[in-house]
């Protein structure tokens, strides 16, 4: 049984393509909103037709932008119409209790690593997700249960907005300085984007242990976190696939 999964959020796409419970591949995309639904089969076509799986038999779903969304399902009921399909939202099984003042505002992503991070690890814990457009802390206690989180505003979305509210910076390419100290501009937006957000980052997750009472365990993900997490104290260890492996887990629950 292939698995074909999709997390989309607001700035990119992560794929992957599971052949039973092991991921086979996986990339990662733009978040395009203005790309139909042909053009999101011609991707994902694309990019499965490099693999050795002759088709896909099952595709889920996570997605935080409903415009997308619209394209997305059309894409599914034209081209993988025979597939079995697990779209994260109201009717699909997740297993995770979501103790939130309203758990339909919840975000497909966040139960989806919320699922995973219970799963393969076990709770207490914290996911922190780093997708550049924001920096999303989700928690889940000892019985994998949703507890709430925080959401910050991510690296990518913060550089762009100083690049253009400040007269004298540009932009510059994410990568991790020389030093703390920066040499020049360049290295200093560096240095105040890699080490300002290794330090949100561990001030946020030490807040939330203090809260809980208890040291739990973090586990990071998302396109920026091997850039961010070596840096923060906190976090114990990277996943990049933890989303990929929660829809896998969603499809599992639904199949």
């Amino acid at each position: 049984m292939s698995l074909l999964a999709l997390d989309i959020s607001n700035s990119h796409t992560s794929l992957g393509i599971f052949d039973g419970d092991k991921l086979v591949a996986h990339w990662r995309v733009k978040s395009d909103e203005g790309r139909t639904s042909d053009e999101w089969f011609l991707v994902l076509q694309g990019l499965v037709s490099r693999t050795t799986l002759a088709q896909v038999d099952a595709v889920a779903v996570a997605c935080t932008v409903p415009r997308i969304l619209v394209e997305i399902r059309d894409m599914i009921e034209r081209y993988y119409a025979e597939s079995e399909i697990s779209i994260v939202g109201p009717g699909v099984k997740t297993g995770v209790p979501i103790h939130t003042d309203n758990p339909r505002e919840v975000g497909a992503d966040r139960i989806v690593n919320s699922l995973a991070v219970a799963e393969l690890y076990g709770g207490p814990a914290v996911v922190v997700d780093m997708n550049g457009t924001a920096t999303i802390f989700d928690v889940v206690d000892a019985d994998g249960t949703y507890l709430g989180g925080a959401i910050a505003p991510g690296v990518e979305l913060s550089l762009e907005a100083l690049s253009r509210r400040g007269a004298q910076l540009r932009s510059v390419e994410l990568a991790k300085p020389r030093g703390v100290v920066g040499k020049n501009t360049v290295e200093a937006i560096q240095s105040g984007v890699v080490y300002g957000f290794a330090g949100q980052v561990d001030g946020i997750v030490g807040h939330i242990r203090e809260e809980l009472g208890v040291e739990a365990q973090t586990v990071a993900t998302g396109g920026l976190a091997d850039l961010i997490a070596p840096h923060a104290k906190t976090l114990d260890r990277i996943d990049p696939h933890l989303t990929l492996e929660g829809l896998r887990l969603v499809w599992e629950r639904n199949a």
